[in-house]
């Protein structure tokens, strides 16, 4: 079930390439920053990001749903086939877990030459606590059986992506889906979801980019064969062009980020900071692995300090750390980059893909000490 047609003849977005030559924008891209929303840096100050302050990505529309009028459809290869309301979803068993999500696509935007999608800087990123029931639980009670390889999850909403008319859908095999951190989630931060977080019923998958954890989810299904929908095969690919399949894009690489310090430039950004002491804080995360270490530089990158770390606010959440800076003045950039418990660290230098999916490069934040 792919539930996906061949578009009519839509508009094509800049030169029809994929990739913008300059700075400039297009009028679409604004369009899609106006509907989706960053979090602001500032907020990294908090363990878990208030609602409102969450990244937010919305493919397409944000679906009318009526919680009465909604059932939760579970089929494919399972013995027994489920039916459920959010109701009977509530008196599973429950679990509350903080977790880190990341969008596959944070720092498109800053990639040259930048592949042309939601144009995201740093900000696609938030921690919120999720509660739901554990999605393992309810495979089992259905029983999948032993020639399902994959499981398909399918949303609400509707739309039009790569010439292809779709739902959106996502798989995960069945191992990956039985794990026992995956979550079928209908409240964030102690409140139903809101609707554009995927009222009343989401997918969460702790430690992969967030278009595996498919909002507004109404259809699992047990396949038998690989899912080959638009959202597996035609975006969210590591590849080198858009004619190339590429590597699928799944756990979260290794990343930090800081608190932008003093005050800003309205329109630059640039940072005002006093000289003397300044502590520079944020945070990081690294998917499903552990953050070993965080350095962090004044002088661009040429030479790095470490910092301390606190503890995590759960094993799939963000862990903060902090450097004291003695400020003299003049024009720096800050610099910071964390490395992973396999040894992964942050690169320097832009790993370019024609999606733009998975930029971790170190983030810089240019300041100005007076």
């Amino acid at each position: 079930m792919t539930r996906e047609k061949t578009a009519p003849d839509l508009p094509v977005v800049g030169d029809g390439s994929g990739v913008a030559p300059g700075a400039e924008f297009y009028p679409e891209e604004v369009r899609l920053a106006l509907r989706n929303r960053g979090m602001p840096l500032e907020a990294l100050r908090y363990d878990i990001t208030p609602v409102g302050m969450h990244y937010l990505l919305v493919h397409f529309d944000i679906p009318d749903v009526i919680a009465d009028d909604w059932r939760l459809e579970v089929g494919g290869l399972v013995s027994r086939p489920l039916s459920l309301s959010l109701e009977e979803l509530r008196k599973r068993p429950k679990v509350t877990l903080p977790v880190t999500m990341e969008c596959a696509g944070n720092g498109r935007a800053l990639m040259a030459p930048r592949p042309v999608s939601q144009p995201w800087h740093a900000e696609a990123i938030g921690t919120a606590e999720w509660a739901g029931t554990p999605l393992r639980g309810l495979l089992e009670d259905a029983g999948v059986k032993d020639d399902a390889i994959e499981i398909l999850f399918t949303g609400l909403d509707r739309g039009v992506q790569g010439d292809v008319v779709q739902w959106y859908q996502r798989s995960l095999t069945v191992q990956e889906a039985m794990r026992s951190e995956v979550l079928l989630s209908y409240e964030m931060n102690g409140r139903p979801l809101e609707p554009q977080h995927g009222y009343p019923l989401r997918l969460l998958v702790p430690g992969w980019y967030g278009m595996t954890s498919v909002k507004w989810l109404a259809g699992i299904e047990a396949i038998a064969e690989p899912f080959e929908g638009y959202q597996m095969t035609g975006s969210y690919r590591y590849s080198q062009s858009l004619d190339e399949l590429g590597e699928p894009v799944s756990l979260i690489n290794v990343r930090a980020l800081m608190v932008p310090p003093g005050i800003p430039d309205f329109m630059t950004r640039v940072r005002l900071v006093a000289a003397g002491t300044a502590t520079i804080s944020g945070r990081a995360w690294a998917g499903r692995l552990d953050v070993s270490r965080v350095d962090v530089s004044t002088d661009g990158g040429a030479t790095w300090s470490k910092a301390s770390l606190g503890d995590p606010v759960s094993p799939y959440a963000w862990r903060p750390w902090r450097f004291e800076w003695e400020a003299k003045p003049g024009r720096y950039t800050l610099c910071v980059r964390a490395t992973d418990s396999e040894g992964n660290e942050q690169p320097l230098e832009q790993r370019w893909n024609a999606h733009g999916m998975g930029n971790n490069v170190c983030q810089r934040v240019e300041v100005l000490v007076e």
